[in-house]
């Protein structure tokens, strides 16, 4: 296995964003295995994989057969590739990569080498048909219509939010971006949306006015409110989140609008327990997950993430709590501006900033006039053996910081 992470390793940065025709010609010459199974297509700034998760629980809890394809990974890049919540195995993994080099070949007389992300949305793809799934969740990578994914015709899209993320690549606008993002649309299928800006909201309903696709709206086809949901689908009340945060209510209500969609389409009945327990049940690593009494993990890489993650802090103010933060991120994102907002809108919280092992994240260069950790390893130990009922440490920033740490203090839980 380690061969073969390294050989998808060698792809990454390679040929990124260069146009779907490859991608498109890779799957033609497997025989187009995402042809086999209907896909809910997700894209947003942030909250896709929570939506996920609140529908793969959704669909396991009616007896289908569920594969996800998520990214980045926590643990294990296995991760990304699921069937009912566990990962594809070594084995499966390994014989679809020698099935993919032997088609590349061919590939390669026309087209350049395959990405790290084509690849592994192949890999995917494939596994998926090999196992016979009753349906595919399927996370965009970044943006939508020039998204590796979008080789696929999701029978239902839905887009979480519309926020600035990624504009060297998307646009510098969230009526740009939105026009990315809403580039998953497909002709005569229906989308699902979050609430977004008028501005934003205003190029989702021309691109699906004009392919013909029917939108359901947030907060205008269905909603979600202090656990009620209502849609002209079916209405729940009294509903209890698996996910802390009060925006997982916006989350949930995406999800289930469009597992009913699903359902409705296929004639299949809905039981009201078994949403019940799918969505009480529901979990997604790194994600406000609380790893320890004292330490939640949170993977807010973004403004519009961290405004989420600045809101639970305030509650958790409310209620009594002393939160610190430890913040680590990747020098390619806007960590100053990150900070910045952190310290404007948690004026009295602790703010510490470290590096980690990944390639290209900050350095002590970088840190300014924060307060610096040099080890988030010792920092860590340090805060879990000395923290009083009411301390709580977030750490948060980059994905890949997130899953450094986490893989360090599920070790440690394992030796515990």
């Amino acid at each position: 296995m380690f061969e073969v992470e390294k050989w998808l390793h060698s792809r990454i940065g390679l040929n990124f964003r260069s146009g779907l025709g490859r991608i498109q010609e890779a799957v033609n010459l497997l025989g187009n295995p995402e042809q086999s199974y209907p896909i809910i297509h997700v894209t947003g700034t942030n909250g896709k994989g929570s939506t996920i998760a609140f529908m793969r629980e959704l669909f396991i809890s009616h007896d289908k057969k569920v594969g996800t394809f998520t990214s980045p990974h926590i643990v294990s890049i296995h991760d990304r590739i699921c069937i009912n919540g566990q990962p594809i195995a070594d084995k499966d993994f390994i014989r679809l990569v020698d099935q993919i080099k032997v088609m590349e070949k061919t590939l390669l007389q026309t087209h350049d080498q395959l990405s790290f992300f084509e690849l592994l949305t192949l890999i995917a793809l494939l596994h998926f048909k090999e196992q016979e799934v009753d349906l595919v969740l399927l996370e965009v990578g970044i943006g939508g219509l020039l998204d590796t994914t979008n080789v696929v015709t999701g029978e239902i899209a839905v887009i979480t939010s519309i926020g600035l993320d990624h504009q060297e690549t998307l646009g510098d606008s969230l009526a740009a971006i939105a026009e990315q993002k809403a580039g998953i649309f497909k002709s005569d299928k229906s989308a699902v949306i979050a609430k977004m800006a008028p501005e934003a909201q205003v190029v989702c309903q021309k691109i699906a006015g004009d392919l013909g696709v029917a939108l359901y709206q947030a907060n205008k086809d269905f909603s979600f409110r202090n656990g009620n949901f209502y849609s002209s689908l079916a209405n729940f009340n009294h509903l209890i989140l698996g996910l802390e945060g009060a925006y997982q209510e916006e989350n949930t209500a995406l999800a289930l609008q469009a597992f009913l969609l699903f359902m409705k389409a296929r004639q299949e009945l809905v039981r009201e327990e078994a949403v019940r327990h799918a969505l009480q049940a529901t979990k997604w690593a790194g994600r406000l997950e609380a790893v320890t009494e004292h330490i939640y993990l949170d993977g807010a890489h973004n403004i519009p993430a961290l405004e989420r993650l600045v809101e639970f802090i305030q509650e958790k103010i409310q209620q009594g709590y002393q939160p610190h933060i430890l913040f680590g991120a990747l020098k390619r994102k806007d960590y100053s501006g990150m900070l910045t907002y952190l310290t404007e809108h948690l004026p009295d919280v602790a703010l510490y900033v470290t590096s980690f092992d990944y390639q290209g994240s900050l350095e002590e260069q970088d840190f300014g006039d924060y307060t610096s950790i040099a080890s988030y390893r010792d920092f860590i130990d340090n805060f879990e053996s000395s923290a009083g009922e009411q301390d709580l440490l977030f750490v948060t920033g980059s994905l890949y910081f997130i899953s450094e740490v986490r893989a360090c203090l599920m070790k440690q839980k394992s030796f515990d």
